[in-house]
């Protein structure tokens, strides 16, 4: 498997743990606040091997925690278990960030017992995924990634990136009603400093306040165990 870029050290991207982040690359999502503009649309900033990764992780076993892996949508890439397999040989936990699109490959994951965290990002209303985000209606399939995650006893969190039109007060109790009862939600602002479309918030309204976001999370936390702004 060809990775698309490696962060040494992360203190923030899987909670409570020292890790690293790999990135893939290629995304069926064409959201347009992505801020990984380069891997949404297949492009390689770097090229990384697994060899290469292997050898960059094995020495450093007993200070990194965890691999985070990343994109793009990594589940778009059929070595994705063997990757998570070799970094779980070496002793390390694995955390997948994933749009959810994809539940077979998730099943795989969760069945091979080769994932110990997954993030998953509720983009809008599951009901609701529109053609701007991605190229067909994927609501069936977000509700059975949800219920997937819930159910399997492998750590999780859902989290939205909370950006106008795809959320907003109307939508947002939908969202929270997909994943009632999930242990941890995160809200988090858009980082519109790197965007796929730069020019995105000239047509979609100005981006959300810390007071929208606070207003949300009274809205989300009622329905799952915990409800965070990042």
């Amino acid at each position: 498997m060809i990775l698309a870029g490696l962060q040494k050290h992360s203190l923030i991207d899987y909670p409570g743990k020292i890790s690293c982040v790999v990135f893939t690359t290629g995304c069926n999502f064409q959201c347009p606040y992505c801020h990984n503009p380069d891997l949404a649309q297949g492009r390689y900033p770097v090229r990384l091997s697994e060899a290469h990764l292997k050898a960059f992780l094995t020495p450093r076993r007993g200070f990194l925690d965890a691999v985070v892996i990343t994109g793009g949508e990594p589940t778009l890439h059929p070595e994705l278990a063997s990757l998570c397999t070799m970094v779980g040989k070496l002793g390390l936990k694995v955390k997948l960030d994933t749009n959810g699109s994809r539940p077979d490959a998730l099943y795989r994951l969760i069945d091979l017992d080769c994932v110990d965290y997954i993030a998953m990002d509720l983009k809008t209303s599951p009901s609701a995924y529109p053609t701007s985000l991605c190229r067909e209606p994927l609501g069936e399939k977000i509700m059975q990634s949800i219920q997937m995650i819930m159910d399997s006893a492998v750590d999780y969190e859902f989290r939205t990136t909370c950006v106008r039109p795809y959320v907003d007060e109307t939508t947002l109790p939908e969202m929270v009603n997909a994943i009632k009862g999930a242990r941890r939600y995160f809200l988090q602002h858009c980082n519109s400093s790197t965007m796929l479309e730069p020019r995105y918030f000239e047509g979609a309204g100005t981006p959300f306040t810390d007071a929208d976001l606070i207003k949300f999370q009274t809205i989300a936390a009622p329905l799952v165990d915990s409800c965070s702004i990042r």
